[in-house]
């Protein structure tokens, strides 16, 4: 499970940051098309957390939904798990995946 890892290293950034102080809450930004799965990370957080800054700390998961630019629709379009390289409205090519890759520490809240 690479989520543990990932989240080692969330926690060793946060204890970075918070430079001595007391964690109250973790929030991480995690794009759908990232290969990270959020369950797993939920999972693993009790294990990541414990015996360090982020100890007791909640973990707060904004996921981001994976979208592409269609240059025929002229914008932004949604795509599922399954995206198949076509925009899902017209049909047209497009391999711009625009959001959705995201794995990112967005805020820490400290005492």
């Amino acid at each position: 499970m690479h989520e543990l890892s990932l989240l080692n290293g969330v926690v060793s950034k946060v204890d970075e940051v918070a430079q001595g102080r007391s964690v109250r809450a973790v929030g991480l930004i995690v794009g759908k098309r990232s290969g990270v799965l959020v369950d797993a990370l939920e999972a693993s957080w009790p294990i990541a957390q414990a015996g360090t800054v982020c100890d007791g700390a909640s973990l707060d998961i904004e996921e981001v939904e994976a979208t592409v630019w269609c240059p025929t629709c002229d914008s932004e379009q949604e795509i599922d798990e399954y995206f198949a390289l076509t925009c899902p409205v017209c049909g047209t090519p497009t391999a711009d995946l625009r959001r959705g890759q995201e794995f990112s520490l967005a805020w820490i809240d400290v005492e």
